[in-house]
């Protein structure tokens, strides 16, 4: 095994000769098996492409048909009431557990702009944190953990099976990041989460289908018997995030059901995966601008009513989306607006049968929190509401056209102005910015950019202009809103300059990026 990147100060630490042979151990085993699913998902995209459509797979009837459970909720994750999410960074470390939300999402993915120091300095603060030596002191402020029993719990999402780890190799091949964010976590800090009464626990995101989830299942299973870890200690919550996935709910929930800890509802993604997976198929699948999109459209209320259904029907955890509104200090008016819509959204979700949900911001935590009291009360969880009632088809799940809402130049300047910010932030090193009040990551800026190739590739006409969305339309605004932003305090023109060039390469390019991330990586150092 071959590392590449630079060894900053103390990451001998986390790269140690046997974490990294743990690492090569699991890509030596998993790694082929891991492209061959990435082909599966080509070969799918293919077939959508051609005038195929997404329908519950006839093969796997028997296991949706089938009497069984996953396992019980594990130490720490049986009240999930609110959990926050936010990158690995230091800051959020300590503020993130001290938070007061039952559950923290440690994110090495799209909360986290992958440089390689941002990685492995992310090990070392959860590391830290546990080990309670992480306290500092900046600007004249000190971050300290509360005790223990006042912290959130730890679940960490390593990066999708689609990302590698180019400073990372073995067999001269690059590790993918989902086994290198993994491992390095498992390998330091499995034993040491038994050690509190807790465990490694994981988000996983970008699945696309229950083999995914099996190779994960795999994965862990095999974790386990390397480091001597008892056999289902490993708890994993998987983000129904993208399209087919929504139709293979019950059986990711099997494949992983010695190891599951539930089901979250990944609005964003979501939303990406929609228009992605059928980007080629005309107006039944276009979406108005992406602030006109709530969870009360059908087909959105389609995929969460499922979720809480397939999860309780299990004895599953069903948790709710992204509160991405951000609380102002200094604006009353922001602040009120922000609490109100988190209010509204998290009401609806409680209501729904949701057992938690995902704030982005500590100062939203006490209003998630006191939602989902009103109907918890003392209970841990919602596991009792089955939610018989619901019954979705496919063709709800589909339902794309109905979704009410306008394509507006508003809408689209908006689109072009957050994925230049963002795309600026995260190649600078963060990936969770805040921008025009909202907490946008990669997700968000994916829908961004994926919305105007559509738009660009379906004659759309703006509705309160009346000009169509075309290439040269789209370089005209991308040159006015750049302008704009040049004018603000602490403009970077080389990372602007960057963002640009690959803002266009991802939303006005023929060909359709998988991801943004993708050619996005390839450029950092």
């Amino acid at each position: 095994m071959e590392i590449t990147g630079p060894m900053l100060d103390r990451f001998d630490e986390i790269l140690t000769p046997e974490a990294l042979a743990f690492v090569a151990a699991l890509q030596r085993e998993f790694g082929a098996r891991r492209l061959e699913l990435l082909d599966a998902r080509q070969a799918r995209q293919a077939e959508l492409s051609a005038g195929g459509l997404l329908d519950f797979l006839p093969e796997t009837k028997e296991i949706r048909e089938a009497d069984w459970q996953v396992a019980a909720p594990a130490p720490g994750l049986e009240d999930r009431r609110v959990e926050i999410t936010g990158p690995v960074d230091k800051k959020m470390t300590v503020n993130a557990l001290n938070s007061g939300a039952k559950v923290w999402l440690a994110d090495f993915e799209d909360a986290n702009s992958p440089l390689w120091e941002n990685c492995v300095a992310g090990h070392l603060n959860l590391r830290d944190a546990l080990d309670r030596t992480i306290d500092f002191e900046t600007g004249g402020k000190s971050y300290a953990l509360r005790p223990d029993a006042e912290l959130a719990t730890v679940v960490v999402r390593p990066r999708g099976w689609h990302l590698d780890e180019k400073h990372a190799q073995v067999d001269r091949q690059p590790v993918s990041g989902s086994l290198f964010d993994f491992a390095l976590y498992f390998f330091h800090c499995a034993q040491r989460q038994i050690d509190k009464g807790r465990g490694p626990y994981f988000y996983l995101p970008k699945i696309e289908s229950h083999l995914e989830a099996r190779l994960w299942n795999d994965v862990f299973t095999r974790a386990q018997e390397l480091l001597g870890i008892p056999y289902g200690t490993i708890r994993a919550t998987v983000l129904i995030e993208t399209y087919p996935a929504a139709f293979e709910m019950e059986e990711i929930l099997y494949e992983l059901r010695d190891h599951s800890a539930g089901l979250n509802a990944g609005r964003w993604d979501y939303l990406f995966s929609v228009i992605k997976k059928f980007r080629t198929r005309g107006r039944e699948f276009l979406l108005p601008e992406r602030n006109a999109v709530t969870m009360t459209a059908p087909f959105m209320r389609a995929y969460t009513e499922l979720l809480v259904r397939t999860c309780h029907k299990r004895g599953a955890h069903a948790i709710g989306g992204m509160a991405a509104f951000i609380p102002s200090r200094r604006d009353p008016e922001v602040n009120a607006v922000a609490l109100e819509k988190v209010r509204a959204d998290k009401t609806r979700e409680s209501n729904d049968g949701f057992d938690g949900s995902w704030v982005a911001h500590p100062d939203l935590v006490p209003v998630c929190r006191e939602v989902f009291d009103g109907v918890l009360g003392s209970r841990p969880n919602q596991l009792d509401r089955l939610r018989e009632d619901v019954s979705v088809s496919a063709a709800e799940l589909l339902a794309v056209s109905e979704t009410p809402g306008e394509i507006t130049e508003a809408g689209l300047r908006n689109n072009v102005d957050v994925a230049l910010r963002y795309l600026a932030a995260w190649m600078g090193g963060l990936g969770a910015a805040a921008i025009h009040n909202l907490m946008e990551d990669a997700a968000t800026a994916e829908i961004s950019r994926s919305q105007i190739w559509q738009w660009i590739h379906n004659d759309i006409t703006l509705a309160d202009t009346g000009a169509q969305v075309t290439k040269e339309l789209v370089e005209r605004i991308i040159s006015e809103e750049l302008a704009k932003i040049a004018q603000e305090p602490g403009y970077d023109e080389k990372l602007f300059g960057q963002a640009t060039e690959l803002f266009k390469e991802v939303a006005l390019d023929d060909d359709f990026a998988e991801f943004l991330t993708l050619p996005a990586y390839a450029q950092m150092p």
